[in-house]
């Protein structure tokens, strides 16, 4: 008899078609949920692994929408919520994981309310940036038809005209005009900023100086210089 996690797995794996965003991401996610958890107290496991799995369900709905109008985290918290009920889940649970989904957004302004939603927030940042989240970035870039590389003269600008809310946590206007390397620069590099555990803080060191050494040596080779 197949456990709740794996019957809930097989729902989630019908959902994610997205490469950067497909259950290869959910149990790289998962693992550093784990890394993280592990260090720490009161942490529900069971309540971790399930916000974990469930917390981009709908992000292909988002994807597809041409509207703009679908937060996948928001909706995905509310399909969660269902899933988790037709398997008659206790509702204090659910509670948990609802928060836990509904926060984990970078460009969102909603703290997590509990232990297990913070641990999803910084392990799921975590896979954002490093190798990882550069493969990924261009994964999605190339999805959006983003260009290579893109200068950023003004940054401040940028973030005014480009961003909702002039801000990294604002959602992006024109994907035209966006890139990775301005990714880096208006995201990736306020990620350890924004993490709420220690461990996922020194983690995230580590993976951002990776991605300094790169996104400098793109820079170079574009411009010619090297």
């Amino acid at each position: 008899m197949k456990s709740l996690f794996d019957k809930v797995k097989d729902i989630v794996e019908k959902e994610l078609s997205s490469s950067a965003h497909d259950l290869d991401h959910t149990f790289r996610v998962l693992q550093n949920a784990k890394l993280i958890a592990r260090r720490m107290k009161g942490v529900d496991v069971e309540v971790l692994e399930l916000s974990v799995l469930l917390h981009d369900i709908a992000r292909m709905k988002e994807d597809e929408d041409k509207t703009g109008s679908i937060d996948h985290a928001l909706l995905g918290a509310e399909i969660a919520a269902n899933i988790l009920r037709s398997f008659n889940y206790p509702e204090k649970k659910i509670e948990v994981i609802v928060d836990s989904i509904r926060s984990h957004r970078f460009r969102a302004d909603r703290k997590p309310k509990y232990i297990e939603g913070r641990i999803l927030f910084d392990a799921d940042k975590l896979d954002a940036i490093g190798a990882v989240g550069i493969a990924r970035a261009y994964m999605i870039a190339g999805q959006m038809g983003e260009k290579l590389y893109m200068p950023i003269e003004d940054l401040d600008k940028y973030e005014k005209e480009n961003l909702v809310n002039g801000k990294a946590t604002g959602r992006i206007k024109d994907i035209s005009k966006h890139s990775v390397n301005i990714e880096y620069e208006t995201k990736f590099k306020k990620i350890p900023e924004r993490l709420f555990t220690e461990e996922a803080k020194q983690i995230a060191k580590e993976r951002l100086h990776f991605m300094e050494v790169y996104f400098d040596r793109l820079e170079k080779e574009v411009k010619g210089d090297v």
